[in-house]
């Protein structure tokens, strides 16, 4: 089945958002496109077109509400006339420099797992390193209690990767075995009783580097004007259907630099960061633009959260251009959260509650896009970074 829906109320600048989120709206949907002010959605629901239509429609009204209408803001342009244009995705995979194993999780192979790790070892040496940075390593979970002091339950709880195990029950245990022997093997149509077999979650897959770094400071009293920690972590959000997009991972690996302390500290080595990832990308070569933004909130409050976050100014991307799709994908980020994580977690600078702030690299975002914007054709890359990447192989021998 097909339906398609006006999205005449809203802005152009929305519509990209209101895709994205369309994807939750039912299990059963196969496809979503946007097609001349339209949303066309074709789905397989036994609820036909018009419980898909309503739900759409609740989040048109969801979308519409609000003194914004996600008006472009960019603070800084790096325009670059690069020289490839290609479908960089289906290259690396004929390649087989990656391997798809399914929308949105990939094997990465050289040369791009080489490419990742020499992109980690450059924003480390070229950006963390300029702070007095302490470094970190942090589980791929996270406790559901711990998850729950960030709000991500209310905030972001479709991309929500839950992890559990079977119930410490040797009936349950030996059933479930039997059971799918007798079937032949893991049936993924067959069904699954949860409740009977499977414990409510403790744990969930990490979504965001940050957090175990205020889980790790819990109750803590800082001293000075604060603390700068990086990490690499394996990170997990699950999008839907929009992981056939381009850079949007099931899994993937993001490095990132976390300012806890007094407000000017957190604030002033922000801005700091945000001119180091400037002078990068200017550097670098990259055609990028550094903007306000907000994040993907789905719930009901998503107009209140998106607003205050964009007149705060407490998001920037920078994004880096994709030529073959004409568009650009958020590569970097810089957030301020304020004292929202010092009063969840109890971390204190003195007497009061620390802000923290973070800065963000997707690992694999960064290298899909410069290899769309360059080829895998080394002689095409910029002089620096080849220069660069070629020393970092030197030294890694």
């Amino acid at each position: 089945m097909e339906c398609k829906i006006s999205l005449e109320r809203l802005s152009e600048s929305q519509h990209g958002q209101v895709k994205y989120a369309s994807a939750f709206v039912d299990e059963h949907i196969q496809e979503i496109s946007l097609e001349d002010g339209y949303l066309r959605i074709v789905h397989t629901s036994p609820n036909g077109d018009e419980a898909i239509r309503e739900r759409v429609e609740r989040l048109i009204e969801r979308f519409s509400k609000g003194d914004f209408g996600f008006k472009e803001n960019v603070l800084f342009r790096n325009e670059v006339s690069v020289p490839y244009s290609g479908d960089i995705i289906r290259e690396l995979v004929e390649s087989k420099s990656i391997k798809v194993l399914e929308p949105g999780l990939f094997i990465f192979r050289e040369p791009f797992s080489s490419l990742m790790r020499f992109l980690d070892y450059s924003f480390v040496t070229k950006i963390a390193n300029r702070f007095q940075v302490k470094e970190e390593s942090y589980p791929a979970v996270i406790h559901s209690e711990t998850l729950n002091k960030t709000n991500h339950f209310t905030s972001f709880p479709e991309h929500i990767h839950f992890l559990t195990h079977l119930r410490e029950d040797l009936d349950v245990i030996e059933s479930f075995s039997d059971s799918i022997r007798a079937t032949g093997g893991w049936k993924d149509e067959l069904p699954l009783d949860l409740n009977a077999t499977m414990p409510k979650p403790k744990f969930t897959m990490n979504p965001s580097t940050c957090y175990h770094c205020y889980e790790g400071l819990q109750g803590e009293t800082l001293e000075g004007d604060g603390i700068v920690v990086t990490a690499v972590a394996k990170c997990h959000r699950f999008e839907s259907k929009n992981h056939t997009d381009f850079g949007r991972l099931l899994d993937f690996s993001m490095r990132e630099i976390i300012f806890v302390g007094k407000p000017d500290f957190v604030k002033e080595n922000r801005l700091k960061s945000i001119e180091y990832i400037k002078e990068l990308a200017v550097e670098w070569e990259v055609d990028s633009l550094l903007e306000i933004a907000n994040d993907p909130f789905f719930t009901n409050d998503f107009q209140v959260k998106a607003s205050f976050q964009r007149n705060q100014e407490m998001k920037y991307e920078l994004r880096l251009t994709i030529p073959y799709l004409d568009k650009s994908i958020a590569c970097s980020s810089v957030n301020f959260h304020s004292n929202t994580f010092g009063n969840a977690f109890d971390i204190k600078v003195g007497k009061r509650a620390a802000v923290t702030g973070c800065v963000g690299f997707g690992i694999e975002r960064w290298a899909f896009a410069f290899l769309a914007q360059y080829g895998m054709d080394e002689a095409d890359w910029p002089a620096s970074f080849r220069e660069q990447y070629h020393a970092w192989q030197q030294k890694s021998l």
